[in-house]
């Protein structure tokens, strides 16, 4: 089964429609899969909603398709760098789903793992825990949260093998490996590609198995989300 396609709009290709639900990889700018972004904004597919930690930037990441007024709901743990994002959820164009960034990591990872839903303590007595189930543990009160499961995965990768037996770099793995497997599909855009056995086989962050198409983004620039500069004194 060849996984490798020329790019982004080529891996894509038959996968997106109108009204998908899409696991997203990347903190802030870093290991988001800008690629694959771009290419979902050029297809002009509309009613999206997206799991991932943040919406990027303004002009960056998921932060392309706000502006685009592709993406109908986010499901996220921090919003705060992106003014088009706060714009829009304040006017009422954007659904917005608080979820605390360890249980939506963990919503992740349950629903790759086919776990429907866990309890957990976080959110507890707060707006999180409005509406949710709560049952009580060892005197202790927790709420049910829903594991994810995301019709595409698209996910921003160091290294892979022609396989799909993917590497991360450092803090980029982040969300890019429960973004991965929670998908039905899973996409991977990466920096290089290699050959099978080229790659450590106890450093495969993510297997093989979860990933169905993949890409060579590169080369990329490295933006920085804030550049604080200072003067040095000369004496």
């Amino acid at each position: 089964m060849n996984k490798l396609y020329p790019d982004a709009a080529a891996a894509l290709d038959g996968l997106l429609n109108n009204d998908l639900h899409i696991a997203c990889g990347g903190f802030g700018l870093c290991g988001i899969p800008e690629r694959l972004l771009d290419a979902v904004r050029d297809s002009g597919v509309t009613g999206l909603t997206f799991y991932s930690n943040n919406a990027g930037i303004d002009n960056e990441g998921i932060g392309k398709l706000l502006r685009t007024r592709q993406v109908k709901k986010m499901v996220s743990s921090y919003v705060g760098e992106n003014k088009e994002f706060e714009r829009q959820y304040l006017s009422g164009e954007l659904e917005v789903e608080f979820c605390p960034q360890g249980t939506l990591a963990e919503r992740m990872r349950a629903g790759g793992a086919g776990i429907p839903g866990f309890y957990t303590k976080t959110g507890v007595g707060t707006l999180v825990a409005e509406g949710k189930e709560a049952k009580v543990f060892d005197g202790e009160e927790y709420i049910l949260e829903r594991g994810i499961v995301a019709d595409l995965a698209l996910v921003k990768a160091w290294k892979a093998d022609t396989t799909g037996n993917v590497v991360f770099r450092k803090t980029a793995r982040n969300f890019n490996v429960p973004a991965a497997t929670c998908g039905r599909v899973c996409v991977v855009e990466v920096e290089e590609i290699v050959q099978p056995g080229e790659l450590d086989a106890d450093a495969i962050h993510l297997p093989g198995v979860y990933v169905q198409r993949l890409i060579v983004g590169s080369p990329y620039d490295k933006k920085i989300e804030f550049r604080t500069t200072r003067t040095t004194d000369v004496g």
